[in-house]
């Protein structure tokens, strides 16, 4: 890497081992974090990703900086799904898909799930900000359903939030998988509709 080997001045380019060690630390994160959720410690994850803790706090001070990388992606990733679900032609269609999606992922990582649950009652969560970019994301999606009677017009995104975290939440603790979450959440979604989905 040019500049790899420079060892004054500011702004010089970080070095080819240092980017290594990064992209190791948050491969080994995502892993983890999906796995076992956040309340992980980051001694486990310095050594799946083979780096001491002072490295993986050099990158990361802390653990809230590391779970915030990894998690905030991906929700902001399924804030962006939801933006562009806004697109399709049937809004209901659209609405109960994501909804879908939202059921699948979350119970198949549980720091996506960890995340939504500690967002609904710490202000201080690391991922509060892109919970709310998701809970905008959601709030499109069902004034665009409800405008076309699809879905009851009582419903708001925190009700989605709460349907989807809960189901898959009961999942977990039962040892079910994403399937079975997606489909009990298909069912209780029922409850959402007022007419044909």
């Amino acid at each position: 890497m040019h500049g790899g080997q420079r060892t004054g001045g500011t702004g010089r380019a970080p070095r080819a081992d240092a980017v290594r060690n990064r992209e190791r630390i948050l491969l080994a994160a995502a892993q983890v974090f999906a796995a076992q959720g956040a309340s992980v410690p980051v001694d486990l994850v310095a050594e799946r990703a083979g780096v001491g803790v002072g490295t993986l706090y050099r990158h990361f001070p802390t653990k809230e900086a590391l779970f915030a990388a990894i998690v905030g992606g991906h929700l902001r990733w399924l804030a962006d799904a939801a933006q562009t679900a806004q697109g399709d032609s049937d809004p209901g269609r659209a609405l109960f898909e994501f909804i879908g999606l939202l059921a699948t992922e979350a119970a198949g990582r549980h720091d996506l799930l960890d995340a939504l649950e500690q967002a609904g009652v710490d202000v201080e969560c690391a991922v509060a900000a892109q919970v709310v970019g998701l809970a905008a994301g959601i709030s499109g999606l069902l004034e665009r359903a409800t405008a076309q009677g699809a879905v009851r017009a009582d419903v708001g995104p925190e009700d989605v939030l709460g349907l989807v975290i809960g189901t898959c939440h009961g999942i977990r603790r039962m040892g079910g998988d994403e399937a079975r979450a997606r489909r009990l959440v298909a069912i209780v979604c029922e409850g959402l509709r007022t007419g044909p989905g």
